[in-house]
Parts: structure tokens; sequence; C-alpha cells
């Protein structure tokens, strides 16, 4: 589970999801659609689908997926709402997380995180899962 963790940028999305119905392409989404303002689920409870952004959405994710939680809230929801673009009311200072990308030349590097975020938390619950039953008395 450390190494899975450790290199958590490295995991391959589930087979099982699908962006935009497909599976995922070979080659990159165009950078166009690519930035992200707030990650949202269609409606309320319906957490097998993510809205990336008007362009791009998430489907077939497995609901095991949100049993990792970190800090109270899912994984992936964690991501979704740390990758938001935001301004401070106090001070009017504007976070946008695809700066960040834009700097570092890859575009593609939040959809890639929320999709190993998905691929981390799947593995997990599965390890967690087989891991044996503990008596403490």
């Amino acid at each position: 589970m450390a190494d899975i963790h450790l290199n958590y940028e490295e995991q391959e999305p589930p087979k099982e999801l699908l962006i935009n119905g497909e599976p995922m392409p070979r080659t990159p989404f165009p950078v166009s659609q690519l930035v992200v303002n707030k990650m949202t689920f269609p409606s309320k409870g319906q957490k097998d689908t993510i809205i990336y952004n008007s362009h791009l959405t998430i489907f077939n994710i497995p609901t095991k997926a949100y049993q990792y939680v970190v800090n109270g809230k899912s994984a992936i929801e964690w991501v979704m709402g740390r990758y938001a673009v935001t301004t401070h009311k106090e001070s009017g200072i504007g976070n946008d997380p695809n700066d960040w990308a834009r700097e570092h030349e890859n575009p593609q590097y939040i959809l890639d995180l929320l999709l190993s975020v998905v691929a981390v938390s799947i593995k997990t619950v599965d390890i967690v899962a087989e891991l044996p039953k503990v008596e403490w008395e």
C-alpha cells in the first residue's frame, strides 16, 4: 500500500472509468478542454459521475472509491474541492490551480491527478478489505 500512496501520480486510471462515455484516450486532450473551474457531481448523491468541466465528464466511478477518507471526506472529494478556482473574500486574491499546470507545461495534470486518486482510492479500499480482522481486548 505504501508504494501505491508514494507513487500516486503514476497510478493508471481504472479501466472501467469512461470520459465522455468512452474509454480513456491514448492521446492527451486538447489544452482548451482541460481548464477546470469547479468539479461537481451531476446531482446530490450521484457520485458515479464527476463533471470535470463543460467538455469532460468522468463516468463509472465505483462507489467504493469514496470509502477512502482523508480528513473527514473522501480523497476524491478532497481533490475536487482543492482544485477549484477560488477568490479569497477579504483580500480578493485569486487561486487558480490551472496556473500550476500551465507553468509546468502539463495542462492535463489536474485531470490525471483526479484519475490517479480514484485509482489509489479503489486499491486502498481493496487492500484494507483483505486485511485480517484484529480483535482488541
